[in-house]
């Protein structure tokens, strides 16, 4: 698809982390971007709710195609600016401590002291399988158990979903170093 040099210009002048606001135009998502009504050019691709269409809606702006002619757009940010700014805060190899919330076939949900609700998932912490020990087990309850209070080192932000991923492992020492991993 040819680009218009008015198309280009305006994409220019966007960045990583920009706020824009626009209309949601299309089924995917797609939005119509104030300043540019010729033609949807943003995606609100990391909203944690269906977005209706001729819905009015403000994201952060995490990647421009100036090849594709689009812009990628993440509402979550601005919707819980709490949480966002909370997981923002935190540290790789940062000690965090919760509860236990939720066990799932994907992992564990670990309810942050001072961290604050998750919208969607049943906490803030996040500890994949492969996370949570040393030694091998056949269930995560294996390991750990609702209600139990567990800490981690926080290893990453994870900004697609709004959660602090954990080890629980790297506070305990390897199964090869002899010690027990509980």
């Amino acid at each position: 698809m040819n680009r218009t040099s008015d198309e280009q210009e305006f994409l220019a002048t966007l960045k990583i982390g920009d706020i824009v606001e626009g209309t949601v135009t299309g089924p995917a998502s797609e939005v119509t971007l104030d300043g540019f009504p010729e033609r949807p050019l943003g995606e609100a691709l990391f909203a944690w709710r269906r977005l209706a269409i001729g819905e009015r809606i403000t994201a952060e702006v995490i990647r421009v195609d100036l090849n594709q002619g689009r812009v990628l757009l993440r509402t979550a940010a601005l919707e819980y600016p709490e949480l966002w700014a909370f997981l923002a805060a935190r540290r790789p190899g940062e000690v965090l401590s919760g509860t236990v919330a939720a066990i799932k076939p994907f992992g564990v949900f670990i309810a942050l002291d001072d961290g604050p609700p998750h919208p969607i998932f049943p906490g803030v912490g996040f500890v994949a399988y492969p996370e949570l020990s040393w030694r091998h087990f056949e269930a995560a309850t294996d390991v750990v158990q609702v209600g139990q209070r567990v800490s981690g080192k926080f290893l990453a932000f994870d900004t697609h979903n709004g959660e602090a991923r954990m080890s629980l492992k790297a506070l305990r020492p390897t199964a090869s170093s002899g010690s027990p991993d509980e």
